[in-house]
């Protein structure tokens, strides 16, 4: 597919849009059984919404930064766990469309394909006849129990063996033992169960040494001069997963007004919620917190965007301003939702309720270590000072 016909932002927002009432009627179901429905996968693969960043020459759309944030946060406004794994599956396709492009002829062959994946390193990997031998086990692996491949982070010998150094790998989930031990008070739908490797090989040609890729030095030729595959691999990451608490803002909001028609605050002379001032001020308050939440995700999204087209350098104050954004805008989001939250009243700790899921939802993603908010103000706040960062992950 030529990117001249892939289908517009617009286009794909909407086709992500009219999936938000299947997303939310199988939320409970998803949570409760801790995985998406496969109705759920499919239909995200029938709407073409797999393809955003797959490379053009596999019928991929190739989509800037921006895009793939405005469909995380449509979907997310249905169910969080869904638009979070959908996240994942977007990150990792692009992250596969920096290997050898002879990987990516093989991982892409199939229509849709879906790669899961992490950073963290978590196993260990030695030299092997043309490739590594890998053992480990990874956390918080998202996606995997929908997913044909896997990237996997672990450490193994540098080149002259002086040292270790992380590796990035891709490998088939059908060589992974799958540990069920997703058993989580936020994001339960998203399956983000333990993986584990026994002595797996891995070619040599699906391996890609971190260190380099963190600074853009990338395998793919085919790829190279594409805008979309030249951005800094963890902003671009990090970026992509900020429409989940966006769509959870936005949920939360709407389950809010939803129910407060009728609704009384009980124990007062107020019959009418929507008459007390007090209601007055958190909605006002929410609305300003999401859009402050909005301008961050956006200007992050922007600033990639932009430059990967200018094929401009980074400065390091922007790569650390990329991580600002992000922990602003989860703050901000869980703000607004923890308002509209406290303001719903005790029937809200139903299950029934919405709520109390997207608040559940809200504060595990603000744990993440990449976009916790405090970890990224000091990051931003030491380069302010002209320190160095203190981590490779910028």
């Amino acid at each position: 597919m030529d990117i001249a016909t892939a289908p517009t932002r617009d286009e794909l927002v909407r086709r992500a849009s009219e999936l938000v009432p299947l997303l939310q009627k199988h939320a409970s179901w998803a949570e409760e059984n801790r995985r998406l429905p496969d109705e759920v996968v499919e239909a995200i693969a029938d709407a073409g919404l797999l393809r955003l960043r797959v490379p053009a020459r596999y019928g991929g759309y190739e989509c800037d930064t921006r895009t793939v944030v405005d469909v995380v946060t449509e979907l997310a406004r249905g169910d969080a766990s869904t638009g979070w794994t959908f996240a994942v599956w977007s990150i990792c396709s692009w992250l596969t469309g920096l290997f050898p492009d002879e990987v990516q002829d093989e991982i892409f062959a199939t229509p849709d394909v879906r790669v899961s994946g992490l950073l963290s390193p978590g196993g260990a990997a030695t030299p092997a006849d043309g490739g590594l031998t890998v053992n480990g086990r990874w956390a918080f692996n998202t996606g995997a129990l929908h997913s044909q491949w896997n990237s996997i982070v672990a450490m193994a010998p540098t080149p002259d063996g002086a040292g270790q150094w992380p590796v990035l790998a891709l490998v088939p989930v059908s060589d992974l033992e799958i540990v069920d031990d997703w058993h989580t008070s936020g994001l339960r739908a998203s399956g983000s169960v333990t993986t584990v490797a026994r002595d797996l090989f891995v070619p040599m040609r699906r391996v890609l040494p971190m260190g380099p890729v963190l600074q853009e030095h990338y395998a793919s030729e085919r790829n190279a001069a594409t805008p979309v595959y030249r951005t800094p691999m963890l902003p671009t990451a990090a970026t992509s997963t900020v429409g989940t608490v966006l769509g959870l803002a936005r949920a939360a909001r709407e389950v809010f007004f939803e129910r407060l028609p009728g609704r009384k605050i009980t124990y007062t002379a107020y019959e009418s919620q929507r008459e007390a001032p007090i209601t007055h001020l958190k909605v006002a308050k929410a609305a300003a917190l999401i859009d402050e939440a909005e301008f961050h995700a956006h200007r992050a999204a922007a600033l990639l965007d932009h430059k990967s087209a200018a094929g401009e350098e980074w400065e390091i104050e922007e790569r650390a301003r990329i991580r600002l954004d992000l922990g602003c805008a989860y703050e901000r989001a869980k703000e607004a939702v923890d308002v509209y939250n406290s303001a719903s009243g005790a029937s809200s700790v139903y299950t029934s309720v919405p709520m109390q899921r997207i608040a559940r939802d809200a504060q595990t993603l603000n744990l993440h270590a990449i976009l916790h908010p405090d970890t990224n103000y000091e990051l931003y706040g030491r380069v302010l000072c002209g320190l160095e960062p203190n981590t490779l992950y910028i």
